[in-house]
């Protein structure tokens, strides 16, 4: 997965004040986009890692969401 998609599915998850939230950081509070956020990113190593985790656990997120919903259960 690349860092692109994982910020543009955080992104239409959580919005651009969302994400600023969970993770504090300029690129994501003023005048965000994709494109700015990537060369942040790509150039912090400890931001991208909180990036990745944050995507981690939207994903995890989702999974315990959608087995609880499943019919059946």
């Amino acid at each position: 997965m690349t860092l692109e998609a994982i910020v543009t599915a955080l992104v239409a998850h959580y919005g651009w004040p969302g994400l600023a939230e969970r993770i504090p950081v300029r690129c994501f509070s003023h005048d965000p986009s994709v494109t700015s956020s990537l060369k942040f990113l790509r150039k912090t190593p400890w931001a991208r890692d909180k990036v990745e985790g944050l995507y981690l656990f939207m994903q995890r997120d989702r999974q315990r969401t959608a087995a609880r919903t499943k019919p059946g259960r």
